[in-house]
């Protein structure tokens, strides 16, 4: 099955090990249907209200609390966030992006369309 949430802003698919997680382009796996759609509400509660974006990418940056997106390079030197709840684990991940404005655009729909996205069920093909 695929789990969709409006405009694939959130994604959940099943994939031969489990179901996965896609947030605007991100990706985090789950073992089942269940733990799947608490990833869903476990990321719109995280989008709602003042979430706080750590830039990691910035000499000296300020540390926040949870729950947090963390914007940081990889060792290909792409640019890419993580989601944090509000108990330090990591429940969202991105794809990697040339340009950190790119992935801050990735960050903002995700803020934005998260919190009242609706879930529809897609046979997978």
């Amino acid at each position: 099955a695929f789990y969709a949430v409006e405009a694939c802003v959130l994604a959940f698919v099943t994939l031969g090990s489990g179901y996965h997680l896609a947030v605007s382009r991100l990706k985090i796996e789950y073992k089942s249907k269940d733990t799947c759609l608490n990833g869903i509400e476990s990321v719109r509660k995280c989008c709602e209200g003042g979430i706080g974006i750590e830039d990691q990418t910035v000499e000296g940056f300020e540390k926040l609390t949870h729950p947090k997106f963390e914007v940081y390079a990889d060792k290909a030197g792409e640019f890419r966030f993580r989601l944090k709840a509000r108990n330090g684990e990591i429940i969202a991940v991105s794809e990697g992006y040339k340009a950190k404005a790119s992935c801050m655009n990735g960050i903002e729909s995700v803020k934005k369309n998260a919190p009242e996205a609706q879930i529809v069920e897609v046979e997978d093909k």
